[in-house]
């Protein structure tokens, strides 16, 4: 990769991915202070505080309503790309996360914690833009699907091959380092204190302040100059500047053949990808795997870490440095598998990653039942902590969506997208919502639904979907048959 070529690939996902995994868990480590907040003022505004449901149903809402919010940006992202483009889009998608920043941070100072879930309902639609939409115009020109003589009539070939799985996983990276960069900051020793925690929470404003200022050193994407645009001096000017040599009308005249076959391909709604019964278990594999990527547990994980290691016995003083131990782990498990794709492919990874994950959350029921009578259990619930976050880095953080760009053609991909995107959302809000109330209701054994889960869908990807590793579309399309 040229270097400015690998610099707006790192520009993109540090202002996307980065900030969407800051936000998932920059909840985590304030939860008592804002919940304290929360308290306070409904004390000042009607006389008296609030009972336990009623304030754990307010702080699930703040926690969840982020993912509403990036369910309706993903919903928008394709109309905004497509008028403004990459760049523009996050441009926009920046001042989103000053705003946001600003509700935030101020809250305490105004009294108001409505602030606070209207600047997390804004991040949340920050993060469905930009992970969703700028991947979507950022992502196929390194990863370009695009016509080409010598591609044997798949319809389909990439500028990168080798590289087609790690470019794919990249966000997922991305995400691990935005969670550990959360965590580390919500040490006590840095914004972790009570007066910190509007601090904490508006920080994001510092990534998004950079990324308005670098957009301007970089092109828009030539793929969205030439094919939406139809601006081929612009898009050429853009390509020699990012593959580094002056000789791109290849690369041009595989983008126009592409314009060309999108021009005469119709492109299918929702509905239109639901009812197809030639892509049918392409579809209901997209439906598994994102359901079940967010369904796993991994979202209670990053929501509420505190929260579980500290019904698991761990000691309150130590409990902020044992997360951050847990954010490294993340971060090398996704790195891990950012690396190793390509070698070992898609299947393994995801049914490992699943696998793992299942075995750890009935490992986290079992330390709990067991942790009065054998005190050490509390350190085999922290390792089954770090097995979850691991196993879901290493493979099924980034693998299904990877997966969406190889199972379907250009037709049936942005229909696709949609519809992984939204079960994400969704999926992810439930569980940000319900967690905290199955955790009282179920105890230790609220984590046997996700171990369930992750198990379906491990058994589910080792009997029904192909490994897609250099393969084409109708190879996979075959297999499938």
């Amino acid at each position: 990769l040229t270097f400015p070529l690998l610099s707006v690939s790192l520009l993109v996902s540090f202002g996307s991915s980065m900030l969407y995994g800051y936000n998932l868990a920059v909840v985590n480590s304030p939860v008592v202070h804002i919940k304290a907040f929360y308290n306070a003022t409904w004390f000042q505004r009607y006389g008296h505080g609030l009972a336990p449901g009623p304030l754990t149903l307010l702080y699930s809402l703040t926690v969840s309503i982020f993912a509403l919010g990036g369910l309706v940006g993903s919903l928008l992202v394709g109309m905004l790309v497509e008028r403004y483009g990459r760049n523009g889009t996050l441009s926009r998608s920046a001042l989103l996360v000053l705003m946001a920043g600003g509700f935030m941070g101020f809250s305490r100072e105004l009294g108001s914690p409505e602030m606070v879930i209207i600047g997390r309902s804004i991040m949340g639609l920050h993060s469905g833009r930009v992970c969703l939409g700028c991947g979507a115009v950022h992502g196929p020109f390194l990863m370009s699907q695009s016509p080409t003589p010598h591609s044997q009539g798949a319809g389909e070939d990439f500028i990168f091959p080798n590289l087609r799985g790690f470019l794919g996983l990249m966000p997922s990276i991305f995400i691990c380092l935005g969670v550990f960069f959360a965590q580390v900051l919500g040490l006590p020793e840095l914004l972790g204190k009570d007066r910190f925690w509007p601090l904490f929470l508006s920080v994001v404003v510092v990534p998004a302040s950079l990324q308005l200022l670098l957009l301007h050193c970089f092109p828009e994407s030539p793929r969205y100059l030439l094919i939406e645009r139809n601006d081929i001096c612009r898009a050429t000017k853009a390509l020699r500047r990012f593959l580094g040599t002056h000789n791109v009308q290849d690369v041009i005249e595989e983008m126009k053949e592409e314009q060309q076959s999108l021009s005469s391909v119709e492109m299918v709604s929702v509905w239109q990808l639901l009812r197809d019964r030639s892509v049918r278990w392409q579809t209901l594999s997209v439906v598994v795997l994102n359901a079940g990527m967010q369904l796993s547990g991994i979202d209670a994980i990053w929501f509420y870490t505190n929260t579980i290691f500290q019904n698991a016995g761990i000691p309150v003083s130590q409990i902020p440095y044992t997360t951050v131990g847990t954010g490294a782990i993340e971060v090398v498990a996704g790195l891990v598998g950012c690396f190793t794709i390509e070698k070992l492919g898609r299947r393994p990874l995801i049914i490992t990653g699943f696998c793992a994950m299942g075995i750890c959350s009935a490992g986290i029921t079992v330390s709990l039942l067991l942790q009065t009578a054998l005190p050490w259990m509390r350190y085999v619930s922290v390792a089954c902590v770090a097995g979850i976050i691991a196993g879901f880095c290493m493979g099924p953080a980034g693998v299904p969506f990877l997966m969406i760009a190889e199972l379907f053609t250009q037709s049936h991909r942005p229909a696709a997208y949609i519809v992984g995107g939204s079960l994400n959302w969704l999926c992810n809000f439930t569980v940000g919502f319900i967690f905290p109330f199955l955790q009282m209701s179920a105890g230790a054994f609220c984590y046997l639904v996700f171990c369930g889960i992750c198990l379906l869908v491990a058994l589910y990807v080792y009997l029904v979907i192909p490994e897609t590793k250099n393969k084409t579309f109708m190879e996979i399309s075959r297999i499938f048959a």
